[in-house]
């Protein structure tokens, strides 16, 4: 019979892991929360504030038409955040543990 369950049972109870769960956690919902700000205060703005959604700011567009492109826009630039954290930090602490649970007997 194999020890893998065992092994996996001492990997969820390694603090490392406990840390790397935490912080990978922690870090996604901040990004959500902004996320959910972004498009919640715009949503905000069109049912509370819908004639400043019509000014014009340049020729034909409007004040709600740039908003809308900027929240795209912060959504885009929120998942690179996302990605390059992932890429420098987070994915050097998955591949310490891999490596730290293929060394255990």
């Amino acid at each position: 019979m194999s020890d893998a369950p065992q092994r996996n049972l001492r990997l969820l109870e390694d603090p490392e892991f406990k840390d790397l769960a935490r912080r990978k956690n922690r870090f996604s919902l901040q990004l959500t929360g902004i996320t959910l700000a972004i498009y919640y205060g715009f949503i905000l703005l069109i049912a509370f504030k819908r004639d400043l959604f019509a000014a014009k700011i340049a020729g034909n567009i409007s004040f709600g038409i740039a908003l809308g492109i900027g929240v795209i826009i912060a959504c885009w630039i929120l998942t690179g955040v996302y990605v390059r954290w992932a890429n420098q930090k987070y994915d050097a602490m998955v591949a310490r543990l891999q490596e730290k649970a293929t060394h255990e007997p």
